[in-house]
């Protein structure tokens, strides 16, 4: 089985060697606002209800120069037994351990009570600097209310509002302070000319745009988006997998199995996750980033103002993916909510991979004395109901078993993932896709004779997902029958595993038109 090297953080390349700042303290006192103030981003879900905020956050933020990494923790209530509460501490202490200073927000409108003295007791003893920002001043009497804190034993005091940005600063400043900058290191000679060599080839690989350099007046590509073009195929550093489906399907134990940690919280209650946790893990050369979002239901079942905002995060969180793992349930079959999950991401232009979980319930492991499941079948009802995703894979496992040393199951989905990647960026030359146009016999397609067309040539225009524009004789919207026809045609003959096929039509008609 290969091996798998987990990254420390789940931050963009780079950043693992920055200093983290941890955000720490009771539920409902503003860590998250002040978090998504920091980063710029609305990463976290914010709102009065409290502990929204449940697994780890991660982001980063720029002060005087330098570059720091952020982590938003959950509310910490020490001494709850509760199954949520306690995962939620056990997250936040991970987020202390690793961090190098610390942010303690209180908030200035609610009275001292003894949990907050005994989480500073067990800030202080970490040994790490410890800030009090006492959160929600937003007035003179206010700021002098914020003084009374100082009797928790914090030096550090800082009134601020994550709200309105106020304060804010000044706490920066002060972690800037209590954090060295990293010395300049001086490379040795060998080093030197690594780097020189890394950077030169680097110039040479951007000069490759559609098979060739940069015309003048050419738009470059964004800045933070380099991708590179090589052997006809489109390549990218990182590849982002958002983990969908249904609530209580699995998905939070699939993340922390293929990942080999426990990142996110787990739970038998409905709806556990809320903000989307990412983690990165480096495969076969490959950086693929997971993310596992909310159970996504319809309006109708959500009733909280985080759930809503949850199922809108993993939209999100989905249309900014390039892979979607789409996670069903062997026990509940396939459903209409996971037929509609599935539409997302196919409309979106997501890849997709379908991964049938807890299928040891229905078979090694069934105890309702009923004869276990067949594959075939279950994958052909599967197909029945999810008939628009007939491009995608479907894999079987038990994400539990991969939580253990040998990670039974994880291997076939990381390969997976990194085929369905390549399929979804690779790139098929004119020439290849009009010789093919040649081979194929159109009089076989099941299409009436007032919606038949005639095909003049074809060119794939992009990739991710696949992007066909067909110059025909005639304007009209290609028949779905032929649609279908064609995209079959296509992945017969050069494959596009995974990845749904978009064909637009240019008609010479309506050329002459305008």
């Amino acid at each position: 089985m290969a091996k798998y090297r987990r990254s420390g953080i789940s931050n963009p390349p780079g950043a693992q060697g920055l200093p983290l700042v941890a955000i720490v303290g009771r539920p409902n006192v503003g860590k998250s606002t002040l978090f998504n103030r920091l980063t710029g981003s609305r990463r976290s879900i914010v709102g009065d209800e409290p502990g929204i905020t449940r697994d780890r956050i991660y982001g980063e933020y720029e002060w005087a120069g330098r570059q720091f990494r952020l982590v938003d923790t959950g509310g910490m209530v020490p001494d709850d037994a509760e199954l949520i509460p306690s995962e939620i501490y056990a997250q936040a202490m991970v987020a202390l351990e690793e961090a190098d200073a610390l942010v303690l927000v209180v908030d200035a409108r609610t009275e001292l009570a003894s949990p907050d003295y005994d989480l500073v007791k067990m800030l202080i003893r970490g040994g790490k600097p410890v800030f009090l920002a006492v959160n929600k001043v937003e007035g003179e009497a206010m700021d002098a209310a914020a003084q009374n804190f100082r009797q928790l034993g914090i030096r550090n005091v800082f009134p601020i509002s994550s709200e309105h940005g106020l304060g804010i600063g000044d706490l920066l400043e002060a972690i800037s302070e209590a954090i060295p900058a990293p010395a300049d290191v001086v490379p040795a000679e060998g080093e030197t000319l690594a780097a020189q060599e890394a950077e030169d080839e680097e110039a040479e690989e951007n000069e490759i745009f559609e098979g060739g350099p940069l015309q003048p007046g050419t738009e470059e590509e964004p800045p933070g988006e380099k991708l590179n073009r090589t052997h006809g195929e489109f390549e990218q550093r990182e590849t982002s997998v958002a983990i969908i489906g249904r609530p209580n399907v699995g998905k939070s134990t699939l993340l922390n199995a293929l990942t080999g940690t426990s990142r996110a919280i787990v739970s038998p209650i409905a709806g556990t996750t809320r903000d989307a946790v990412d983690e990165v893990v480096e495969f076969e050369g490959m950086q693929l980033r997971f993310v596992d979002t909310a159970g996504i239901r319809r309006k109708g079942k959500t009733h909280l103002m985080a759930e809503k905002m949850s199922v809108v995060m993993a939209r999100r969180h989905l249309e900014a993916a390039d892979v979607a793992l789409l996670v069903l349930d062997a026990t509940n079959g396939v459903t209409a909510a996971d037929a509609t999950i599935g539409g997302y991401a196919h409309e979106s232009g997501r890849s997709v991979i379908i991964v049938v979980n807890k299928w040891d319930a229905v078979t090694t492991g069934r105890t309702d004395g009923k004869p276990p499941a067949d594959r075939e079948i279950f994958e052909k009802q599967l197909r029945t109901v999810l008939k628009y995703l007939s491009y995608a894979p479907v894999i079987f496992l038990s994400a539990l078993e991969g939580i253990g040393p040998e990670r039974k199951g994880m291997a076939r989905v990381l390969n997976e993932v990194v085929a369905v990647a390549a399929e979804r960026r690779k790139r098929v030359s004119t020439g290849q896709m009009n010789r093919f146009l040649e081979r194929i016999d159109f009089q076989r397609a099941p299409v009436p004779m007032a919606k038949r067309i005639r095909i003049f040539y074809m060119t794939q225009a992009a990739v991710a997902p696949p992007t066909f524009v067909l110059f025909t004789d005639r304007d009209i919207k290609l028949h779905f029958s032929f649609e279908r026809f064609l995209e079959n045609q296509i992945r017969e003959a050069f494959g596009f595993k995974g990845t749904p096929i978009w064909f637009k039509v240019r008609a010479r008609n309506a050329a002459k038109r305008e």
